[in-house]
């Protein structure tokens, strides 16, 4: 059954204060709950604000090292989900139920299964 990511965006130009974070936490709880008990959830979780990510990069052999995300965005990356689904229509009803796509964003990506990819063993296996 095909993957996928729900990886969810906030506005970057807004931090939430403690008592709306507190406030919408319960909905978030209730939407983690709903795709483990719906039996879909096979990973997820929040992520650090992005000033605290380090990019890496390899350029002519030198390797660099620059702190916070890769570039600058409207929207921070603040966390994903990793669903399995019969098709993307499940999984864009799902992405529609996240707490905080009222005011942010979810983007749907399709997991790459390399498994199925020519020359893998597990493809080989299925034609043998």
């Amino acid at each position: 059954m095909p993957q996928y990511t729900l990886l969810i965006y906030s506005p970057g130009d807004r931090t939430p204060s403690a008592a709306e974070m507190a406030a919408e936490m319960p909905a978030w709880n209730a939407f983690t709950e709903s795709l483990q008990e719906a039996g879909v959830m096979r990973g997820g979780d929040a992520l650090h604000p992005g000033e605290t990510a380090t990019t890496v990069r390899v350029r002519d052999g030198e390797t660099q090292f620059t702190d916070g995300p890769f570039a600058e965005t409207k929207e921070i990356l603040g966390g994903y989900y990793l669903i399995e689904v019969p098709d993307l229509d499940t999984a864009l009803k799902h992405a529609a139920r996240v707490p905080n796509v009222t005011y942010g964003s979810v983007e749907v990506r399709p997991v790459v299964d390399f498994s199925q990819a020519p020359g893998s063993a597990q493809a080989a296996q299925a034609t043998a």
